[in-house]
Parts: C-alpha cells; structure tokens; sequence
C-alpha cells in the first residue's frame, strides 16, 4: 500500500480496522525459522534469557546484555514477521542497575530508519503479560492483541517499532522514572543492535498503563538520554496524580481493583510494611491480585473502597504516610521539562474524567508544560470512557507522529487551554 494511501488511514479510525487487519491477514502465513519463544514457552519469571546476575553498576544503561530471535504471534495466529529480543541494562526509581526486556521489528519493506517506541498497557503484576511474552504469543489477552494490531500498523507504514517491558522484572506497575528509564534504555538498546546512529529520529507512544513510560520518557529525556533524537511523543489516558484517581475509583464496579493492585506495585517499589496500614481484607485482596494483570482485577472487587483496605487510625489509603509519599513520587510533570512536542488526550464521559482517568489532570499537565514553552497539542475525547477512547487515540497518535517525522508544523492549543487541576503534592499526613 503507497504511503499516501496509509495517511488516509490514518485520518480516521480506519487505521485501527487496517492495522488489526494486518495481523489477522496473515494468518495461515508458515511459521519462521525461529518459533520460539511462543505458546508454551515458560513465563517471563521461570525463563532464564530474562536473569542477569552479574553486576550492573559499571555498565551503561542501555547495553545489551543478550539477544534471541523472536516471531510476532498471537496465540491463535503465525506472522511472517520475525524480530529481536533484547535483554538490556536500565535504571531502577532509585538510580540502580537493573535489566528488562524489548522486542525490536523491523518493517517488512525496508526504508530510511524510523523508529517508534510503542509502550503496550499491559498494567500487570503478573509476566505472562510482559510484552515481550505476549508479542511471541504466549498469552491469551484481548487489549494486548489490539495493541499487536497497532504495532502492525506501524510497520507496515515503513516503521522500526521497539516494545519494552517497562514494568521490570518485578513488574512495577505506574511507577514512573522507572517506566520512562525502561524507554528510553529500550530506544538505546535498538538503536544499538541495529546500528543506528543516534541521531534516528525516534517517536514515543502509548495509551493508558503505555502513557507512563510515554509522558516520564519525555519528561525525562533531557537529563537522562539527551543524545536521543525524539521528535514527537504521544500519551492517552494519563494517570497524572493517583491521589485524584484513587478517591474517583472508590466503590467502582468496574475499577475498585486496581486500588490493592497499587498497593502491590508501591509495596515492590518503595518495600512498603503493608502490615502496619492493611486491614485483613486488603491483606487478602493485594495478596489475590499479586499475580494478575489488570483484565483479571480491575473489576474484580466491585464496590471496594480505601476505607475497606485499611485499619484504624487510618480512613483510606491517603491517611497512610507511606502511600502518600509513593503517589507523589510518581505525579507527571514533576521531575522535569519535555524537550520534544508533546500530544496529551484523554477520554470524558462524566463531570469528572473517563470513569478512571482525571480530564482536569491531564489538562492541568498540558497546561503546566505550555507555561514551560512546551509545544503541547491536547486532545479531549468527549463522550468516551476510558476504554472507548483508546482507538480514536491511536490514529490520533499515529497521525501526530507522523507529521513530526515529516516535520509539518504543530497544531499546538497551549494559548487557549484551560488551567486544569492542580498536581500539588498532596500533604504527607
């Protein structure tokens, strides 16, 4: 398909039926060479390719520790697309040596080397749901076989795509230098396989749990990867402040779980005491969900509350000092200064947000980054809740970033935004 047939895809949300299409369309297509790692294949944390014991302290981050071969699948159907898995040193929230995983695809025709960083919201406390696993086929998830068609997308419009497990190896979900350190040591690592000199242009992506390494990547950027060439980054459906989120999910029926799920993530980042806050219930239910991914907990606690997940003296979750610390850790905008432009949307179906994320958060970081001569294009999607504005997003996304590797001017509306809410660490009780 001419490239200019593409773009017309991705005007609309036909692109999204054109990319699942691309996936789907091969099915039947012989398998390579190289069939594992895939269905069957041993999860992330039994696997040995994911475990490097020596010492990280001297290595750089985004050196490439090992390699192996890949096929994109999903769990019912074969490509003709092969890649690379790439086990690379990255950098935990606290400055230390770690190593996690990227896949990197190379488009079927090749061209001048554009590169996509795409952040998959795999949102997991569980590795069957790492994306290096779930690329490979190795589970059954219905958001990550989206997001496989997206990335297909990418490549058949001529694009170099690398996936990171940006959660670590002790999946740390919505922790946030963490996940952007994991991106950009992802780009490293590509670019340093396959050759590329740093000055590749490279656009960054991702919706949902995928904004985290997106928005933190490029908040980031200049003073941890400044040689990187990043042009352009796009994020849906940011959690900018969990101290809103969490009072907006309380008793939800369809997000209560992700509430214990954090507690699990901020126990594994921060080595929270759990047992000095959690009543016997939350104990139970961040026990529960400690190995799941959020389709399996999200709604799977209907109805529960903060309330419900602690022990007096506390009255919720933001009583707890600890937690309180960890949330503000981890509020966007807070640690530095995009140096690229910067696309920013999320979905609103209330008077609040889109049933989990906060409208006036995001607006309040697009607005934030304006005052700091961020070019910034913010993009309300009104009507939608979070899931329903995922795919509008990616063509949305896809469209943004495309011009900026064409270089056409923005279309940026910081002179009209409103202020939006405050991302004012919230008072450690």
């Amino acid at each position: 398909m001419a490239f200019g047939v593409r773009m017309n895809f991705l005007r609309g949300a036909g692109f999204v039926g054109l990319i699942v299409g691309v996936v789907l369309g091969v099915a039947g297509a012989p398998p390579t060479a190289h069939a594992a790692p895939g269905p069957g294949s041993p999860l992330p944390s039994a696997d040995p390719f994911y475990r490097y014991d020596a010492p990280l302290r001297h290595t750089a981050p985004g050196t490439v520790l090992r390699t192996r071969p890949m096929t994109f699948r999903t769990p019912r159907l074969s490509t003709p697309i092969t890649g690379t898995q790439v086990l690379y040193r990255t950098t935990d929230q606290f400055g230390a040596g770690r190593a996690t995983v990227a896949t990197v695809l190379r488009p079927l025709v090749p061209g001048p080397t554009r590169l996509i960083s795409y952040h998959m919201a795999y949102d997991a406390l569980g590795s069957q749901c790492d994306p290096s696993y779930t690329l490979t086929g190795g589970y059954a998830n219905g958001t990550a076989t989206t997001e496989q068609g997206v990335i297909a997308g990418y490549l058949a419009a001529g694009y170099t795509v690398v996936v990171p497990d940006y959660e670590g190896e002790d999946l740390q979900w919505t922790i946030g230098r963490q996940s952007g350190y994991a991106a950009l040591d992802g780009i490293r690592a590509a670019e340093a396989f396959l050759r590329l000199p740093r000055s590749t242009p490279v656009g960054l992506v991702g919706y949902s749990g995928g904004s985290i390494p997106t928005q933190w990547g490029a908040e980031i950027a200049p003073r941890y990867a400044p040689e990187l060439n990043i042009i352009g980054a796009a994020a849906g459906g940011l959690p900018v402040d969990l101290a809103h989120n969490l009072p907006y999910i309380d008793g939800s029926a369809k997000w209560a779980g992700v509430i214990p799920a954090l507690i699990v993530a901020y126990q594994r980042a921060y080595r929270l005491d759990t047992s000095a806050f959690l009543s016997e219930h939350g104990e139970q239910v961040t026990k529960a969900v400690s190995s799941e991914c959020i389709s399996q907990f999200a709604s799977k606690y209907p109805g529960l509350t903060s309330a419900a997940m602690v022990d007096p003296p506390y009255t919720g979750l933001l009583d707890v000092p600890a937690v309180v610390r960890a949330i503000n850790d981890n509020i966007m905008g807070s640690q530095g200064t995009p140096r690229t432009k910067m696309f920013l949307a999320v979905g609103h179906y209330n008077a609040i947000g889109d049933t989990l994320m906060i409208t006036g958060d995001v607006i309040g970081l697009a607005h934030e980054y304006c005052s700091r001569g961020v070019d910034v294009t913010y993009h309300q999607l009104n009507g939608l809740t979070h899931q329903e504005a995922f795919l509008p997003f990616e063509p949305l996304a896809a469209e943004y970033l495309t011009e900026r590797f064409a270089g056409i001017p923005t279309r940026s509306n910081c002179a009209t935004l409103a202020r939006g809410n405050s991302l004012a660490p919230l008072p450690v009780p």
